[in-house]
């Protein structure tokens, strides 16, 4: 399975949210939250336990065609969230 082709799924514990305290969305989990900046929450939108990372890269590359690309911006991040522990990857079939 390529990672492009994974299922991206937050993690049993982990949401995502608005916080209006924090004038942010955050990302909740047992042990409390961290914030999240205005790319990290668009990005994060697309996990709904049914995208896989390709489909989540060509949404972001429709909804921003200006950017030329969000291929490797994408995968860095959920690479990064999915060494956070925020979410998971799993095979689409």
């Amino acid at each position: 399975m390529s990672f492009e082709q994974s299922v991206v799924i937050f993690r049993r514990g982990y949401r995502m949210q608005w916080e209006a305290a924090q004038n942010c969305h955050v990302i909740l989990y047992p042990e409390g939250m961290a914030k999240l900046n205005e790319t990290a929450a668009i990005i994060l939108e697309q996990v709904d336990g049914k995208r896989t990372v390709a489909q989540i890269i060509d949404l972001l590359n429709q909804r921003f065609p200006e950017a030329g690309g969000v291929d490797d911006d994408v995968t860095d991040f959920l690479q990064a969230a999915g060494k956070q522990k925020w979410i998971m990857f799993h095979d689409a079939n």
